[in-house]
């Protein structure tokens, strides 16, 4: 069942990817609501502008901030997206899979609505997403965890391993002991 959303259900249990904006693109629209932690909420036919200081975890939504890289939690900072852009989320059901940006050393987690969803990625609950976001930024951005593997080339060894991480459920580990002599 897909869930329609709106201003009267976005912050039940979703998941959204906003798009940063800038402040001027709001200034002379009304604030519709402001939340208990501090946040601020303008909302229009397609969607809704969302000002807050905290992105990441929000109640039990999980909401992120794309565009948004250096904005700290401490400073605040302007996302809009559209109702279509949310999507169901809970703590246990397997709805998230991660995109790998090799070239920034990056990883991060995606619905499996959100049209980017490919049949060979895994899908995780979002807390075995987190943690399979961090081991890749490890393998992405460290060279410790490659010691006692055989291998020609670090560069083609991680993205071997960063691609069984995204498309498999090894452990860790158990793709690790591939690479041992």
């Amino acid at each position: 069942m897909v869930t329609h959303y709106t201003k009267y259900n976005f912050h039940k249990n979703t998941f959204c990817i906003f798009t940063k904006m800038e402040f001027e693109l709001i200034q002379n629209l009304k604030i519709n609501y402001k939340s208990k932690s501090g946040s601020s909420y303008i909302f229009t036919d397609e969607g809704v502008y969302r000002i807050a200081n905290h992105w990441g975890r929000a109640s039990n939504c999980r909401w992120r901030l794309e565009g948004g890289e250096g904005t700290t939690n401490q400073k605040y900072a302007v996302g809009y997206a559209r109702w279509s852009d949310f999507y169901d989320n809970d703590e246990v059901s397997n709805l998230f899979f991660i995109l790998i940006d090799y070239s920034k050393k990056t990883a991060q987690f995606y619905h499996k609505n959100s049209g980017l969803y490919q049949d060979n990625f895994q899908l995780r609950n979002a807390k075995d997403t987190s943690k399979t976001i961090k081991i890749i930024h490890q393998v992405l951005q460290e060279q410790s965890w490659s010691k006692h593997l055989t291998f020609d080339d670090l560069d083609i060894l991680r993205e071997q391993v960063c691609n069984q991480l995204q498309c498999s459920n090894l452990t860790f580990i158990q793709i690790k002991n591939k690479f041992l002599q």
